[in-house]
């Protein structure tokens, strides 16, 4: 009965109930199934008993599924323990050594230490600096030897003050973090008395997204074994995207070497996407390296995926958004479809154009007001700082010749250019340019509707439809992505994305990005689909009232003899396209008309509208 309804690859996994296992899950092949079918098996079959398992995965939300899962099928949660890597670190050490002091952040600490360093460097990210030491840790590396274990690694501070940083951090705090948890348990399992009685009570480990372990995890795993081999390993190398944190699929891809007798068994049958999606997902596989697994497809032919150039980047925004709302008019629910960029500062594009469209969207922990720039910013302004909008950010670190490192500086940087670009083409009070903001981007918690979020976010998700811009260099690869291994991640990551999608793909790049020529991803010659492949597709003809709004407004620039963005932004035109308003009051609420302006302009702008809708 557990073994019911499992396709053969998943039968034979499940039944491998003693030894070293390993199992390679391709994306949407049913890997939980498969190992909590084989946990329940090996349970039911008097393999082990439910005592003797630990299960390990990497977060709160896949421990707290495999023990929904095992319970469905009989198994008895509390008995069998899933949880993640700190979670039982945590238990051990509370029990064998006391209760610790787990600081819950970094920031607390490292957040004043960077902002007393000298320019640029106090203006990085606390998130960057806290990620570069939660690295090092993770490759069990101390201040003392950080240096030499760089091994081609770019740190996001120079190399002398990230030491200093590391170093000053360490004696600062009071208690443990996340990553001493673990190296705390690793000393505990040292202790002969520790050790024998962790083994005595689990027999047999199971560990999910195996991919994602780094040699922090591995080596307390490797602890809790002690030599014995019931081990089963799940993971997929193509999908291993966490190489920031240390983690490597290296400990996957030579399973087999390190276990002479194990099982490996690869799981390719996809239960996610259809015919079309794996196409160009097995395509972009003969660049992945690793175990190969060439995925197909158990859903019936449906759905279509193109790729698509445009000529700039607004275009590409335009035709996205013109097709998520074809494709609700179709019948996909709006929380079905998704837009994936590579780091949080490209949401801000999609959270506008979809606002002014009246289509809802949520922002998967990044929205544009909540991220650290826009938040700062925010925060000195509505104190009643004095100066400009762009003085505000220069005295945050804004440069706009600045090339920033870091994903999370290059966000930061990115996300107060744009509110440098939002300013000048406001008109009105600073109050009236703060409300003005978080009308346009504040989303609700709570909120449904289109689902914005980076590739990372993504990862275990899915959707009926998923779009992936922006498919250029410097950004897929991205640009930080300099040696052989980021670019392989970079690759690995675009596959994530990929196959994220059930039914329908849209791939697009821009020739013209930010008033810039760019360059098609190189990945996109490896995937190349073929017949599957649309033809370019490039902005759709402008309406008469848009044309009519430009010849407006070139007139009156010429008669105030400013430049036209200064009348009103191409945006602003197109989302009075849009509204169509006939008021003043309509017209007041459209992004980027002030009082001011709404004063200076609006009779004349109703009354284009007013000519271009009458017969």
């Amino acid at each position: 009965m557990i073994l019911d309804g499992l396709n053969d690859e998943q039968r034979a996994a499940a039944s491998a109930v003693h030894g070293p296992v390993c199992i390679l899950a391709g994306a949407g092949s049913g890997k939980t199934t498969t190992l909590t079918r084989r946990i329940a098996h090996a349970i039911s079959s008097g393999g082990f008993d439910a005592s003797d398992v630990l299960a390990l995965t990497f977060t709160d939300r896949a421990a707290n599924e495999l023990r929904t899962r095992l319970a469905k099928l009989g198994v008895d949660g509390s008995k069998v323990r899933a949880r993640t890597f700190h979670a039982e670190a945590l238990a051990q050490v509370a029990h064998f050594v006391g209760s610790p002091q787990i600081i819950p952040s970094k920031a607390a600490i490292i957040g004043p230490l960077v902002r007393r360093l000298p320019a640029p460097f106090k203006f990085k990210t606390t998130k960057d600096v806290a990620g570069e030491i939660e690295r090092a840790k993770n490759r069990r590396t101390t201040p003392d030897t950080y240096i030499d274990d760089l091994d081609g690694h770019v740190p996001v501070l120079a190399p002398d003050v990230m030491v200093r940083v590391f170093a000053e951090y360490e004696k600062r705090k009071r208690g443990l973090d996340f990553e001493d948890l673990l190296g705390e348990a690793i000393k505990a399992m040292e202790r002969p008395e520790v050790a024998e009685r962790v083994r005595a009570k689990y027999k047999a480990f199971s560990v999910d997204e195996y991919q994602d372990v780094n040699l922090l995890q591995q080596t307390l795993l490797e602890a809790w074994l002690g030599g014995r081999d019931e081990v089963c390993v799940v993971g997929d190398d193509y999908q291993s995207i966490y190489g920031f944190t240390g983690a490597t699929p290296d400990w996957l891809l030579s399973f087999e070497k390190r276990y002479p007798s194990a099982t490996v068994i690869t799981l390719t049958q996809n239960y996610r996407s259809t015919p079309q999606v794996l196409h160009v997902a097995n395509r972009l596989t003969n660049g992945l390296g690793g175990r190969a697994k060439v995925l197909t497809a158990t859903r019936p032919e449906g759905g279509d995926c193109s790729l698509s150039e445009y000529s700039t980047d607004e275009a590409e925004v335009r035709a996205i958004v013109a097709e998520i709302d074809r494709l609700a008019s179709s019948g996909v629910a709006f929380e079905q479809m998704a837009i994936l960029y590579r780091i949080n500062a490209r949401s801000e594009d999609y959270e506008e154009a979809l606002a002014a469209a009246r289509i809802p969207y949520q922002v998967r922990d990044g929205a544009f007001l909540r991220r650290p720039g826009p938040r700062a910013v925010l925060r000195q302004l509505e104190r009643g700082r004095e100066g400009s909008v762009e003085a505000v950010c220069r005295s945050l670190g804004w440069d706009p010749d600045a090339e920033p490192e870091g994903n999370e500086e290059i966000t930061r940087h990115a996300d107060l250019s744009r509110l440098v670009a939002l300013a000048e083409e406001f008109d009105g009070s600073t109050a009236e340019f703060v409300a003005d903001l978080k009308r346009r981007f504040e989303d609700d918690e709570n909120a449904r509707g289109v689902v914005l979020s980076t590739y990372h976010r993504a990862k275990g998700l899915e959707w009926d439809a998923v779009f992936l811009p922006r498919l250029e260099e410097r950004e897929m690869p991205f640009a930080l992505s300099k040696q052989d291994e980021e670019v392989a991640e970079e690759r690995r990551l675009l596959y994530v994305g990929i196959t994220r999608a059930r039914t329908y793909l849209r791939l697009s790049w821009a020739r013209e990005r930010e008033g810039k020529n760019a360059r098609p991803s190189r990945f996109l010659r490896e995937i190349n689909p073929a017949q599957k492949v649309s033809a370019p597709v490039e902005k759709p003809p402008d309406s008469e009232l848009f044309l009519r709004l430009r010849a407006w407004r070139k007139r009156t620039a010429d008669e105030l003899d400013v430049p036209a963005y200064v009348v009103f932004h191409d945006k602003t035109l197109r989302e009075i396209c849009d509204r169509e308003p006939k008021t003043l009051a309509e017209l007041s609420r459209i992004a980027g008309i002030g009082p001011a302006k709404l004063d200076r302009h609006g009779p004349e702008v109703l009354a284009v509208v007013a000519e271009a809708s009458s017969p």
